[in-house]
């Protein structure tokens, strides 16, 4: 268990179970895990145990709303959007890495000096909405975003920018984000670089990654670098020699396992398609896969994956599946049953809408299931389960 002043107070709520030992956390997601399973062969499954997280910093990235005045800006959350009373600074939350809390007041005093005011939701006044910020574990760079509601504020921004780059050197992609809406909405779609530097480089099992501003990228690390190995170990030694990963991101599912696989089979050239409806992610994998030389085996596309799947006649050996919340759903479980590949990895953050796709894999015999636990402290988990076609 971790100490949270906010918590105590009831002030910030984000981790649910914050008061529940991190042991019985485990075995709670556990038993929830083997509920979604309910009904399914599980005589050819493996079990592995619960791959653990750091009980506290462990999160790469800050998602700062910012309220209070612009000479004492307030850094964390607004409960209530359209009461600025209600503002919780969350500067020193357990979950960031102790590094943070050197950079916020650094960060406040720049939000004074470029007169950064920030937004207040009910009087729709204001510039600065959030700050986002990431860190890189491998380098410890830093990636900053700046969330605003419009332009204006962009020339104050580059005057002080010389001066926040000397205080904070680790500082290697800054940018701005336009959103416009008076609405809970993160982000915007126009982003505005003020380096020339575009995206933060990350490692994983010493394959390349790149964090890229609104791509998706997992904000704790080391359980993130231990699920990509666990799917890396789990089908090194498998008859594959071509690969789908769909719903693939930056591509560290993907690379990860194309370079084990082709590792282990040196002699013949195994082929990767990645699909992700993001450009941005898409561009990111595009990079990993030449940085690692594989660039020429590797196809990565801007997609919608199902449809790509639904649309395309090649049968790859491997399927690996990360889907978002919602899970694949029925008619690409159906157009996998009918296509048929050997292997499918799933990798899945929501257990309940992988449960049911599962139940749609009528001709797959589940093999090795893992939880991670990517989420401590609330309800939340990723699992990996590798899926065998029935003889």
């Amino acid at each position: 268990m971790i100490h949270c002043e906010h918590y105590q107070r009831g002030e910030c709520r984000s981790c649910q179970w914050l008061e529940t030992p991190y042991a019985i956390q485990l075995e709670q997601k556990t038993v929830h895990l083997q509920q979604q399973l309910h009904g399914l062969d599980e005589s050819h499954l493996t079990w592995f145990e619960p791959f653990q997280s750091p009980v506290a910093q462990f999160r790469n990235k800050a998602k700062m709303v910012v309220s209070g005045a612009v000479e004492r800006p307030i850094l964390g959350i607004l409960p209530n959007p359209l009461d600025q009373q209600s503002a919780v600074d969350l500067c020193d939350c357990p979950l960031y890495p102790q590094r943070f809390q050197a950079l916020f007041p650094i960060l406040k005093d720049f939000i004074a000096r470029a007169g950064l005011v920030p937004y207040n939701v009910a009087k729709q006044k204001g510039e600065l909405k959030h700050i986002l910020l990431t860190e890189s574990q491998h380098s410890h760079q830093l990636m900053l975003r700046f969330v605003l509601r419009s332009e204006n504020k962009l020339p104050l921004i580059q005057r002080e920018l010389p001066e926040l780059r000397k205080k904070l050197p680790q500082l290697a992609v800054i940018s701005v984000n336009i959103q416009p809406q008076n609405a809970a909405i993160l982000e915007g779609s126009k982003e505005i670089f003020l380096t020339e530097q575009h995206t933060l480089p990350e490692k994983f099992n010493n394959i390349p990654l790149f964090i890229r501003p609104q791509g998706f990228f997992q904000t704790n690390p080391q359980v993130a670098e231990g699920l990509y190995g666990t799917a890396q170990q789990w089908i090194k030694h498998l008859p594959i020699e071509s690969l789908w990963d769909l719903f693939c991101g930056v591509g560290g599912f993907g690379l990860h396992c194309l370079q084990a696989l082709q590792q282990q089979n040196q002699q013949k050239t195994i082929r990767l398609t990645g699909i992700e409806i993001s450009a941005s992610a898409i561009a990111a994998a595009t990079q990993s896969a030449e940085e690692l030389g594989l660039h020429e085996q590797v196809n990565f596309q801007s997609l919608d994956a199902a449809n790509f799947a639904l649309n395309h006649a090649d049968k790859p050996d491997l399927v690996i599946v990360n889907p978002p919340r919602r899970g694949i759903g029925k008619s690409l479980a159906e157009f996998l049953n009918q296509m048929q590949p050997h292997f499918i990895l799933y990798s899945s953050c929501n257990a309940e809408t992988m449960g049911k796709d599962l139940q749609s894999l009528t001709h797959y015999h589940m093999k090795k299931i893992q939880l991670f636990d990517m989420f401590p402290h609330t309800s939340h988990y990723e699992v990996l389960v590798l899926l065998r076609l029935m003889p």
